[in-house]
């Protein structure tokens, strides 16, 4: 990261964007990756919505690599989720799914780091409660492309708990046609998940870019 640090807030949800400079890279046979951005972090924050729906945000790198105003949409939940399967009472628990991906400009998944929650509640109290996570990534047909390097995920209490903080970390390396030497792309994806007592929780999203491109876009949300 730069020291020059860049700052946009939008008041529909909580959201910072943190560019790290803001010049485009000239073309030069040192560069593997010519004309590309410098290292962007972006930062997301999602109410969850009631059963039944879904809400998400999407942040697009714009011209002169800067990061565009969050576009956030509401809807139902996408066909055999977990968020529309599950009851509004306590007996059947609560069931949450989430999501964080870096698209490119074309419209390919790069990376993607995705979580399932569960929590039961009862007088008050967690009485049960966990997230798991996975991840997903884009490789090449000549073996080349993005790989996982490394991944992490754990809950701060699992049983009788006032509330339930669970994050999921994933960091993955980029080696392929667009950078033969793996040195110029990791995408690291930060998901933060909190589970209450009284059925609802809370989701936030961090993603870091080594380096981007104009029309990489940044899709996260919860249901």
């Amino acid at each position: 990261m730069n020291s020059g640090l860049s700052i946009a807030a939008v008041s529909a949800v909580s959201l910072v964007a943190f560019l790290g400079g803001t010049t485009v890279a000239t073309a030069q046979e040192s560069d593997p990756a010519p004309k590309s951005c410098d290292g962007v972090r972006l930062t997301g924050e999602l109410p969850v919505p009631a059963p039944g729906q879904s809400v998400s945000g999407q942040i697009t790198i714009g011209a002169d690599c800067k990061p565009e105003p969050v576009s956030v949409q509401h809807g139902p939940a996408s066909a055999g989720s977990a968020r529309t399967a599950a009851a509004s009472a306590a007996t059947a628990g609560h069931k949450l799914r989430g999501w964080n991906e870096m698209y490119d400009c074309c419209n390919i998944r790069m990376t993607g780091l995705y979580t399932a929650s569960s929590w039961d509640t009862a007088n008050g109290r967690v009485t049960t409660g966990g997230t798991t996570a996975t991840q997903e990534w884009n490789r090449e047909p000549w073996d080349a492309g993005w790989s996982l390097t490394s991944q992490t995920a754990k809950d701060d209490c699992a049983t009788d708990c006032a509330e339930v903080n669970s994050e999921a970390h994933a960091d993955f390396a980029y080696q392929g046609v667009f950078d033969p030497t793996g040195d110029w792309y990791n995408n690291t994806h930060h998901s933060y998940v909190q589970l209450k007592a009284d059925g609802t929780a809370s989701c936030r999203f961090d993603v870091e870019l080594r380096h981007t491109f104009v029309g990489w876009n940044w899709r996260y949300g919860c249901e």
